[in-house]
């Protein structure tokens, strides 16, 4: 054979269909190359996908094989791997892969009669050979319209629904108090209390100095729908106390006099361990006011029965319309600086500037004869610390601009917001007695400060924007009660929320949800 007699002559091959071991034959026989056949999708995965993405030039190595040739074959299965026994291609060969990309090692030639190409071994040899007829790049077709990830087309957007507002205003003028409704409840309130404390002063029990601060939502002018409750403190000044912290709360205290108290009538109400009693202080001053509301001739008052661990004397005064509840609390007035645990509290000065925390924080603090709810065996001599008078003080001044709310300044939506949360709380209270037993105004109340604080322009509680506020005021709620965390806002050690409590605070938030995701109907059910 010619490749017995010469060795060393490379002789290049060429396959057809029924030469599977591709025998060789002198290039001089090779017949002249035929016009390319069009190409099968087998050969051309590709094909379709728009014109081949330039490459660099890369160094040729021999074809992997993987893809079989375009013309088709019968029997032909799927995936062919290299045929065996197939001699090395010559230099200059037809490439024998006709992908639609190219060889991996080189760039496509023409096919010969059969359809078949040649591999090409030389690194130039096929860089500016045009491609097979078929091979070129072909007309782009117009993107397919878009559709949903699970493969249908995509619905047209609904057209967006106005969401009617909530009609808040209507809501606060149905709360508004009535003027003459006003004056004629302060003033029966006025007639008794005043006669009661100049009674309490005349009696030799010890209350000789006592004087009255009115506190509460009325004063607070944040009262909503009747003016039936009052809070009235009657403030007992005293000297040269000591106060003991007698939980981790920093809300509840002992006191002791550093020594013998200048008024000797506090003596009779020191317990045997010389800490002051709340509970005989209480005791002593409920039966100078059950003996003096008789002497009172022109109203009908009583006295109701006192409920554990309120540190109240509620009086119940029957009006021509309505009764009118007055809960009269006994309150030590201390001239002294305010208690470690409060030196993180009023955090004010974003809202209500510096100097106005220094001047607060130079008021005495007040405390009253309130049981510690953690003493297992309540004694009665525990107290806890009072902010009223600054709640007060914030409340009538609550303007980051001194002339907010005033006569000639811009009007703003904080309190109309606060009455509006306590509104609400009243009502869900109304509906579910039991399970929202534990929550009182005060919860609401503290929400507030602390929303002042996040919020502290007044231009972020911009009348007109009344919705608006209410909503990141809620909000705000809401996250405490979802998480069990609402500190006091002059003592942040102190948590109102007890995590102890946790199913009372979601219920609660899971009713202000509803309600907020469907406007508030409840608002809606009578006033």
């Amino acid at each position: 054979m010619i490749s017995e007699v010469l060795p060393n002559l490379i002789v290049p091959t060429i396959s057809s269909p029924g030469d599977r071991l591709g025998t060789p034959r002198p290039a001089a026989a090779l017949p002249p190359p035929s016009p390319p056949v069009p190409l099968s999708p087998a050969c051309c995965p590709g094909r379709g996908r728009g014109p081949p993405a330039p490459s660099a030039p890369r160094r040729p190595a021999p074809c992997s094989g993987s893809a079989p040739c375009s013309a088709p074959r019968p029997g032909r299965t799927p995936a062919r791997t290299a045929r065996p026994g197939r001699p090395p291609p010559a230099p200059g060969a037809p490439c024998r892969c006709r992908r639609r990309r190219g060889c991996r090692t080189a760039d496509l030639r023409g096919g010969d009669t059969q359809g078949h190409g040649a591999i090409s071994t030389g690194l130039g040899a096929a860089q500016d050979a045009p491609s097979p007829a078929g091979c070129g790049p072909r007309r782009e077709q117009p993107p397919p319209p878009p559709r949903s990830r699970r493969g249908r087309r995509r619905s047209p957007a609904p057209p967006a629904v106005a969401v009617p507002p909530l009609r808040l205003r209507a809501v606060l003028s149905q709360l508004s108090l009535g003027r003459r409704d006003v004056s004629e409840a302060s003033g029966l309130v006025n007639q008794v209390v005043s006669h009661l404390i100049q009674a309490i002063r005349g009696r030799d029990g010890g209350f000789g100095t006592v004087s009255r601060l009115g506190a509460g939502s009325y004063y607070e002018r944040v009262k909503i729908s009747e003016p039936n409750e009052f809070d009235i403190m009657l403030v007992m000044p005293i000297a040269r106390i000591q106060l003991d912290e007698c939980d981790d709360t920093g809300a509840y205290y002992y006191l002791t006099f550093k020594r013998n108290p200048k008024e000797k009538y506090l003596n009779r109400f020191l317990d045997e361990d010389g800490k002051l009693s709340a509970d005989k202080m209480l005791t002593a001053l409920r039966k100078i006011i059950k003996e003096e509301v008789k002497n009172i001739k022109d109203v009908e008052v009583t006295v109701k029965r006192r409920k554990a661990r309120s540190p109240a004397i509620t009086l119940l005064i029957k009006n021509s319309s309505a009764e009118i509840s007055v809960d009269i609390i006994l309150a030590l007035e201390v001239q002294q600086s305010w208690p470690p645990s409060t030196q993180d509290g009023l955090n004010i000065e974003r809202w209500l500037g510096r100097k106005v925390r220094r001047e607060l924080r130079n008021k005495p603090i007040y405390l009253v004869a309130k049981q510690n709810k953690k003493e297992k065996v309540p004694r009665g001599n525990t107290w806890r610390i009072s902010f009223s008078h600054i709640e007060k003080a914030m409340m009538n001044n609550h303007g980051s601009i001194k002339t907010c709310c005033e006569t000639d300044g811009a009007k703003c939506c904080r309190k109309d917001c606060l009455k509006l949360l306590k509104y609400l709380l009243e009502k869900l209270k109304m509906k579910y007695t039991k399970e929202l037993e534990k929550f009182c105004s005060y919860h609401v109340k503290t929400a507030f400060f602390h929303s002042c604080v996040i919020w502290p322009n007044d231009t972020d509680w911009q009348y007109e924007n009344l919705e608006h506020c209410f909503q990141n005021y809620l909000g705000y709620f809401l996250r405490c009660l979802q998480d069990s965390q609402l500190p006091h806002f002059f003592i942040p050690q102190y948590n109102l929320l007890s995590p102890d409590d946790k199913a009372s605070n979601h219920f609660l938030s899971r009713q202000i949800n509803d309600q907020l995701n469907n406007r508030f109907p409840i608002f809606q059910q009578g006033y």
